[in-house]
């Protein structure tokens, strides 16, 4: 089985992602190139044309464009990923870099049988997250700092939604394919907004009102919805928002 796992990067010339999976394609401006291959000693540094950087969903576009015709899935991670894990006998366990990729390989089979084209881990670290009686979701969300896109996949991600195109992109799946596979045993670890560069270099309340506000009315309110209260006149309730939005697609799964 081909597998492409591809790391989008923007502004962190050190990229974590790469201490636990070494062998991984970083992609990267053409003009920061230079400082990432002197960052990342031996890893694949992938300079992008002009235009390309500046949008994480056109990256990831690219991404999906030009590694899908040569690979039966293209994996795509954060760049400040430190594993993933899950929870066992009352400890939290991480899936060594030796035994990842095999790993990843049958997670990908399992994902063909059910004639998935996508397919993902928990996006809830707490052990409580693990739902033992549905090990395995088909309606559930799948976040982008770890995405599995399988052969023939051909959705790609909206470029006007770049805090929420993860989001977005699972509606997206599951409107054309009917299933989107996550195994709700496992999940990542990524720092995510904690850091400068990527995201969080536009990331602010404001723009995640404006996504969230634009994502739900691409879809409806039926299948975006919030917590909290982002029409309440007192700061203190629309200070509570969730700007994560619960999806509830109307087909049938788990």
């Amino acid at each position: 089985m081909k597998i492409s796992i591809c790391i989008p990067s923007y502004k962190r010339p050190k990229v974590e992602t790469l201490d636990y999976i070494p062998w991984a394609k970083v992609f990267v401006d053409e003009s920061e190139s230079r400082e990432y291959t002197k960052a990342n000693k031996g890893a694949e540094i992938i300079p992008l044309a002009k235009g390309i950087q500046g949008s994480v969903c056109r990256v990831r576009n690219h991404i999906l464009n030009t590694e899908l015709p040569k690979a039966d899935c293209v994996v795509i991670l954060d760049d400040d990923m430190r594993g993933i894990f899950y929870h066992e006998g009352g400890e939290r366990i991480k899936i060594q870099t030796e035994s990842l990729e095999k790993w990843i390989a049958l997670k990908t089979e399992t994902a063909f049988e059910f004639r998935a084209k996508l397919w993902g881990v928990n996006v809830n670290p707490d052990h409580l997250g693990y739902r033992e009686y549905a090990p395995i979701s088909t309606t559930s969300f799948i976040g982008g700092p770890f995405g599995c896109f399988l052969s023939g996949f051909d959705c790609r991600y909206d470029e006007a939604l770049p805090l929420k195109e993860d989001y977005d992109m699972t509606i997206q799946c599951l409107k054309k394919y009917r299933i989107a596979v996550r195994f709700n045993k496992y999940h990542y670890d990524v720092k995510q907004s904690k850091q400068a560069g990527g995201c969080a270099a536009y990331r602010n309340a404001k723009f995640e009102m404006e996504q969230l506000m634009a994502l739900q009315k691409k879809w409806g309110s039926k299948i975006v919805r919030f917590d909290g209260n982002e029409n309440s006149a007192s700061k203190k309730e629309r200070a509570i928002l969730d700007y994560n939005p619960i999806i509830k697609v109307p087909i049938k799964g788990i």
